[in-house]
């Protein structure tokens, strides 16, 4: 069995890999971190993820996997992008940085609420690095609905889903078709040739 260690103290994102690693790598353990928390300062998702993965293959001596990922609206140039958590001013108040992007965007008109959820997952195993990336998009709503997300999820209407918004997805649904299962999916190759 090879052990991987995942690069978050996110307990959502660790069960939403968690649940898609079921179904993509056979003979894979995720292991969980709990090192320190690096200092987040690249520029793009995939700086982030590296930094992450890089502290957490070399605090646990394990290969380590780590995503950055956030919404990015087309009208905002990407915005929030890498700032998601935090875009209200504090990180990982998920209501006020929802709250915030729905005020940003009350009077856009819905042909231009255009948006995609993006995930970029690093891979750091002995030396060498990979990162990844998937893309998820879709619109904003003007308003929340459904329960079983987090972050902007209920805001965010995926392409393809019916109007219905990400947190109103069944969970397994969502772990089919997101950011992070799209990325993963680009991972799942280099997981597998990992030396057992």
């Amino acid at each position: 069995m090879m052990r991987v260690v995942l690069a978050t103290h996110n307990a959502h994102k660790a069960r939403e890999f968690q649940t898609i690693l079921e179904r993509g790598v056979s003979e894979l353990e995720i292991v969980a971190y709990d090192g320190p928390e690096p200092v987040e300062d690249g520029a793009t998702f995939a700086e982030n993820a590296l930094i992450k993965a890089r502290a957490a293959a070399a605090h646990t001596g394990l290969p380590a996997l780590a995503d950055d990922s956030g919404i990015c609206v087309d009208i905002l140039g990407g915005a929030p992008g890498i700032f998601s958590a935090r875009w209200a001013g504090r990180h990982g108040d998920d209501l006020a940085n929802l709250q915030l992007l729905l005020d940003q965007l009350a009077d856009v008109p819905d042909a231009n609420r255009a948006a995609h959820f993006s995930c970029t997952i690093a891979l750091v195993s002995g030396g060498s690095e990979a990162t990844v990336e998937g893309l998820w998009p879709g619109r904003l709503a003007r308003t929340a609905s459904g329960a079983n997300g987090f972050g902007y999820d209920p805001i965010f209407l995926p392409d393809g889903e019916g109007g219905a918004s990400a947190a109103a997805l069944a969970p397994e649904r969502k772990s089919a078709v997101s950011h992070r299962a799209r990325a993963f999916e680009a991972v799942t190759p280099l997981l597998a040739a990992l030396p057992r």
